[in-house]
């Protein structure tokens, strides 16, 4: 269990370091934060497979904390348009880092005994599709204005073309398909050093 604490470790750093990048625009569909974010999984399937589910839950626990402390600070810094952090923006935030993750410690542990590659890329994969859907639906979708009816979030359902060049959608739609893609990118991504981790773990302990 030695390696533990450096999981938990990295989880909050991930957390902090994505909480704070997301406020930086790239482009019109992504924010610096996309590209941090994702590496959670890796540590998540990494605390998974070096010391099982439990742990990893644990760690998953501890970023969930540190996801909340800095939701609420969040709410105490104003901006241009208000807090920076909104009620619905703190639920999404929160109920999909732990539905995401939670879900990516159950999947990879089912499929642990399976090819190397398919438990971290699927448990990441279902957990990112699950943590986006919702994020970006109790963030942002109109339908759940009853959430905070004092936030106006009709920006976000201005009907524009789907990534610039697709279907008429509602802009946060969009904005959660860019944020998805790159989840998918950094997780095909991660195979890699997931694959280097697990190698020199199994010859130090062989």
């Amino acid at each position: 269990m030695k390696t533990l604490p450096l999981g938990i470790l990295a989880m909050a750093a991930i957390v902090v370091a994505s909480n704070i990048l997301v406020q930086f625009p790239i482009g019109q569909w992504l924010t610096w934060g996309a590209f941090t974010y994702p590496f959670a999984f890796l540590v998540n399937d990494l605390t998974n497979r070096f010391h099982g589910p439990a742990a990893a839950r644990r760690v998953v626990y501890a970023g969930f904390a540190v996801g909340i402390a800095c939701s609420l600070i969040g709410t105490q810094i104003v901006g241009e348009f208000g807090p920076l952090v909104t009620l619905r923006i703190a639920i999404g935030s929160g109920l999909a880092f732990l539905t995401g993750q939670l879900l990516d410690v159950a999947i990879f542990d089912r499929l642990r005994q399976r090819a190397w590659w398919r438990a971290p890329f699927l448990g990441s994969l279902i957990g990112s599709a699950a943590d986006t859907a919702l994020f970006f639906t109790i963030a942002f979708s109109a339908a759940l204005v009853v959430l905070e009816p004092g936030n106006d979030v009709s920006w976000a359902a201005e009907s524009v073309p789907l990534l610039g060049f697709g279907p008429a959608v509602p802009l946060w739609v969009s904005l959660g398909l860019a944020d998805f893609l790159v989840k998918l990118a950094v997780d095909l991504l991660a195979l890699l050093p997931f694959r280097l981790a697990v190698a020199r773990y199994a010859a130090r302990v062989a």
